[in-house]
């Protein structure tokens, strides 16, 4: 079985741009304008963007907010995925997650480790699919940021990216709930 080769018009993904900080905001907030930025330049459009305390209920609640916003394809954050007491993104996204994306965490730490060695085991990045929404935990580093999105995002969440990629899923991510035939 082949695949064909014929060429795909570009699908431009909706994303949120959700910065997890009790100390950023928008004048400062680094990683958060270097993930916003490379989102335009990739031709796909901020839906919103948002910075809210390392508090998991705050962050659950901004969570439910765009997933239940038919306008927001795609939530990405920087923030909170550490291990210290303070980062609960981890937990705030599981709370919400109607199925986790494990091999996005995984290959996150896998091309992380090339840069910093094992102090990539320190984070805690995640993926998953909640309401037909992706949501994607970074850590809060432009580094970390920058490999995400450069590494792994970018091409996930371009329809043109072959064998697959996300975009073409999303017509099907609420195929279990009820009447969505």
């Amino acid at each position: 079985m082949s695949q064909t080769t014929e060429p795909r018009n570009f699908i431009p993904v909706h994303i949120a741009v959700l910065t997890v900080s009790d100390t950023r905001d928008l004048r400062n907030d680094r990683s958060g304008d270097i993930l916003a930025q490379r989102i335009t330049a990739a031709g796909h459009s901020v839906a919103a963007r948002a910075i809210v305390q390392d508090d998991a209920g705050l962050l659950e609640s901004q969570l439910r907010t765009w997933i239940a916003d038919k306008n927001i394809d795609a939530v990405i954050s920087t923030g909170g995925t550490g291990i210290t007491g303070r980062d609960v993104t981890p937990e705030a996204f599981a709370r919400v997650l109607d199925k986790t994306i494990d091999g996005f965490g995984e290959l996150f730490r896998m091309l992380s480790y090339q840069k910093i060695g094992t102090s990539t085991m320190q984070s805690r990045a995640i993926g998953g699919v909640a309401g037909g929404t992706y949501l994607f935990a970074l850590p809060g580093s432009t580094g970390a940021v920058k490999d995400g999105w450069d590494d792994i995002l970018v091409y996930q969440l371009d329809n043109r990216h072959r064998p697959c990629n996300l975009v073409e899923l999303m017509p099907r991510l609420n195929e279990h709930l009820p009447g969505s035939n």
